[in-house]
């Protein structure tokens, strides 16, 4: 069984709209901030997904929108279904952004004991390393953004041309998995300072346009993982942009979220 539980308006109309026809009302029109991303929750059997969604500016029930899904790092896990906003939230918040590039915003929250890529790390004195296994199911909390993201598509209003995805560190393995998990789903991709297993770009790569992100000097996560999908990519044929900045280290998402072109070149995607 799965369902969607709503604190406000906006999937409650998504659902509705569709339904009855009837007209949206704005009934938060008084909200600012960070309070313009809805509470929601995804139910799935016994299983829940904590979800902040931003709605268009001037939304209109007879429009389909874009979606762009933000996958947060670990230390933004929990269920208190705020803290996936510390990174990347205010960017779709300003006014001139939200006017220009009119789009759902969907930020889901991973529980503290998961994680949004199946993934081993090893370390060898100073050396740390990934394995990204392709032969396993994805975490728990991973199928149920893809399910939360078929639910949302399945009631009219999201551009199916249109679906972007990005992440940071945790979000960034998170971003590059469901890329291969989902080969036809996205218009385009933003990965910062993650990873993945460079065989998976075959299964999306061809023409596809993405933008990597890291830090040179990142201590977390070695920016090989990003030099090595970014070559994975280009092999594979994707339109490849990478960004990597000297002197940063494990929070090279406040550069990336910083970039001018970054939502222009992202809105320029359509599959």
């Amino acid at each position: 069984m799965k369902r969607i539980h709503n604190s406000f308006s906006f999937l409650y109309l998504f659902i509705t709209i569709s339904i009855t026809g009837i007209s949206p009302i704005n009934i938060r029109a008084q909200a600012s901030g960070p309070a313009l991303y809805e509470r929601q929750f995804f139910i799935e059997g016994d299983d829940t997904l904590y979800c902040r969604i931003l709605s268009p500016a001037h939304f209109s029930a007879e429009k389909k929108y874009p979606l762009i899904l933000v996958l947060h790092g670990s230390g933004e896990r929990g269920n208190d279904n705020e803290a996936q906003l510390k990174w990347g939230s205010n960017l779709f918040l300003d006014s001139a952004i939200r006017e220009k590039f009119p789009a759902i915003v969907v930020f889901p929250q991973c529980p503290a004991d998961s994680s949004w890529s199946v993934r081993a790390k090893t370390k060898a004195g100073d050396s740390v390393a990934f394995r990204f296994p392709m032969d396993v199911p994805p975490t728990k909390p991973l199928l149920l953004v893809m399910n939360f993201l078929d639910t949302l598509i399945s009631n009219g209003m999201v551009d199916p041309k249109r679906i972007y995805v990005g992440g940071l560190s945790m979000g960034g393995f998170g971003t590059f998995e469901i890329l291969w998990r989902r080969p036809k789903l996205f218009a385009a991709a933003f990965p910062i300072c993650g990873g993945g297993n460079p065989e998976s770009a075959k299964l999306y790569g061809r023409k596809f346009p993405v933008w990597v992100f890291h830090g040179a000097d990142d201590d977390v996560v070695p920016v090989a993982n990003s030099r090595s999908m970014v070559a994975a990519l280009k092999a594979a044929g994707a339109k490849v942009k990478y960004s990597e900045y000297p002197g940063v280290k494990h929070n090279s998402w406040v550069n990336a979220f910083a970039e001018p072109d970054l939502l222009p070149w992202l809105f320029s995607q359509k599959r």
